[in-house]
C-alpha cells in the first residue's frame, strides 16, 4: 500500500515496536503483507486494512501498556494521541475476536462502550485472516498452526488459552470466509 494511511501507520507501528519488541514487529509487517494480499477482495478498503494490519498490536509497546490489554491500549493511542480514522481504531481494538478476550479480563464492557464492533463483517474477517496466518516471526502459516502456536506459548489453561480455546471456531470460520472470497476471485 502506498497510501498516506498506510505510511503513516507503519511509521507509527515501527516507531513503536521495532526496538522494544523486535519479533512483535517482525509480526505486525507479515500481518501488513498478507493485508496486501487480500487488495483485490477489499477494493477501496484495501488501505484500511493494511493500515490495521501493521498496527493491530502496537498495544504491546510497553510505554502504551496501561491496562495491560493490547487492543485497548493500541487503540486508545491510535485515538488520543493520533487521533487516527474511527475505523481503523475500532479494528485495532477489537482485532481477532478481542471482545472474548476483553470478557476474560474483566474489559468486555469497557472496550465494547468505547471501541463498538465495526459493522464490516468483511474488514473483520480480512484482519482475522492476517493476524491468524502469520506466525510471531512474520512468516505464513495455517490457521490451525497459528492457534496451536498460540497455546503452547502461553499455556491451554491461561487466560490467552482460555479465550483462543473459545475464539477458534469463529477465527477458524472467518479465515475460511476469505479464503473463499480470494478463491472466487478470476485469475
Amino acid at each position: 500500500m502506498n497510501g498516506a494511511m498506510a505510511k503513516w501507520a507503519c511509521t507509527v507501528a515501527e516507531a513503536e515496536l521495532s526496538e522494544p519488541l523486535p519479533r512483535r514487529w517482525a509480526h505486525s509487517q507479515g500481518v501488513a503483507r498478507r493485508a496486501v494480499e487480500l487488495a483485490v477482495v477489499l477494493g477501496d478498503d484495501a488501505e484500511l486494512l493494511a493500515s490495521a494490519a501493521v498496527l493491530h498490536d502496537v498495544g504491546y509497546a510497553p510505554r502504551l501498556a496501561v491496562t495491560g490489554f493490547h487492543p485497548l491500549d493500541g487503540a486508545r493511542f491510535l485515538r488520543d494521541v493520533h487521533a487516527a480514522d474511527d475505523r481503523l481504531v475500532r479494528l485495532v481494538a477489537n482485532h481477532s475476536l478481542a471482545l472474548l478476550e476483553a470478557e476474560e479480563r474483566g474489559l468486555r464492557e469497557v472496550l465494547e462502550a468505547e471501541f463498538p464492533l465495526l459493522g464490516d463483517q468483511r474488514l473483520v474477517d480480512a484482519l482475522i485472516y492476517c493476524d491468524m496466518t502469520t506466525t510471531p516471526d512474520g512468516e505464513v502459516t495455517s490457521v490451525e498452526a497459528r492457534l496451536a502456536e498460540i497455546t503452547a506459548r502461553y499455556g491451554a489453561d491461561s487466560l490467552v488459552g482460555r479465550f483462543i480455546r473459545r475464539a477458534a471456531p469463529e477465527i477458524v470460520a472467518a479465515v475460511g470466509r476469505v479464503e473463499a472470497a480470494l478463491a472466487a476471485q478470476p485469475r
